[in-house]
């Protein structure tokens, strides 16, 4: 593809996703398809009641986006929408039996990490069937075939990235305006890797994300809920994985990484100590905010540190 045509895809997705989301918003209202907040964060006591499920407009705006401007039938590209699709899935029955009722409880975590598992085995399955093994190394001109590896490597990936993206949605704009610098440079990454269509992909995401991030930055209109969340992991999973460019999810959404490794720290020191916290609150995106930042400045902070360090990649290979 031509760059004038990544940059049409992307406004397309823009703009599909900014006329969904009009459209898509009055409807969650209507059917009061609110999100139930947890109590213990107390600042987001008057969110309560905000539609959620918002993740089915910028998601399908991508996929729509990306399918139209698609050169042909590519057998990676069927398999990376499918995965991310099962994930919007699942995500939305999680959303809907939330929704239906009244609480924040919906599949349980048994049967959400069953689902993300048996997914991850699917992804890892067909890069060793497809001969997608091959590792680039970060900051190196260097990579590596990790042959029959690629399968436990590719299950620990899409289970670290769709659980640390889903832990980053946690403020207004928080998860979208850290993704969308994510897929910008990890789409660029891609390219100058050599990868057409999955940068196709990750610049259609940025787009669609962009114009959600209207609505959903403070005070947010709409939630992308995990509808949104789990499909945006699954998709930067096999972006990373497919194409062989896995390490390069771990540098570029590093806020990501510290998200998901917060939580951990957290659970296993207080399990430790018999009740004592590293943080205030975790993820770490509550610690910030337990000590008086904003939840724009958190945010405009995450996306700062996730496009200098997407910059620095993409330097890299220039």
């Amino acid at each position: 593809m031509e760059a004038k045509t990544y940059l049409s895809a992307a406004l397309s997705a823009f703009g599909i996703s900014f006329v969904f989301c009009l459209l898509l918003i009055p409807v969650l209202r209507k059917l009061k398809a609110g999100q139930n907040i947890l109590s213990y964060v107390r600042e987001h006591k008057g969110k309560s009641g905000t539609p959620t499920m918002g993740g089915l407009a910028f998601i399908l705006s991508a996929v729509l986006a990306f399918s139209l401007f698609a050169d042909g039938a590519d057998r990676t590209a069927v398999v990376t929408l499918t995965i991310g699709l099962c994930y919007l899935l699942v995500g939305f029955l999680d959303d809907f039996l939330k929704m239906k009722r009244r609480k924040n409880l919906g599949l349980r975590a048994w049967q959400k990490i069953l689902f993300q598992l048996l997914v991850a085995l699917f992804a890892g399955l067909y890069c060793l069937r497809a001969g997608l093994t091959v590792l680039r190394i970060p900051f190196l001109n260097r990579s590596a075939d990790i042959g029959i590896w690629m399968l436990p490597f590719a299950v620990f990936v899409f289970l670290a990235a769709v659980n640390c993206v889903n832990l980053t949605d946690g403020l207004d704009g928080l998860a979208a305006g850290t993704c969308i610098p994510f897929f910008l440079c990890m789409g660029l990454v891609v390219l100058l890797r050599g990868g057409d269509s999955p940068a196709s992909l990750s610049f259609c995401l940025a787009g669609a994300l962009a114009a959600y991030l209207l609505f959903n930055s403070f005070p947010a209109s709409v939630f992308m809920g995990d509808t949104g969340s789990l499909s945006l992991g699954g998709f930067a999973a096999c972006i990373g994985v497919f194409s062989g460019n896995a390490l390069y999810i771990a540098v570029i959404g590093g806020m990501f990484v510290i998200t998901g490794v917060s939580v951990i720290v957290q659970v296993l020191y207080f399990k430790a100590t018999g009740g004592k916290r590293v943080f205030l609150m975790a993820p770490v995106h509550h610690h910030f905010q337990e000590k008086g930042f904003s939840e724009c400045k958190i945010s405009y902070a995450y996306a700062a540190v996730t496009a200098l360090l997407g910059g620095a990649c993409v330097l890299t290979l220039l």
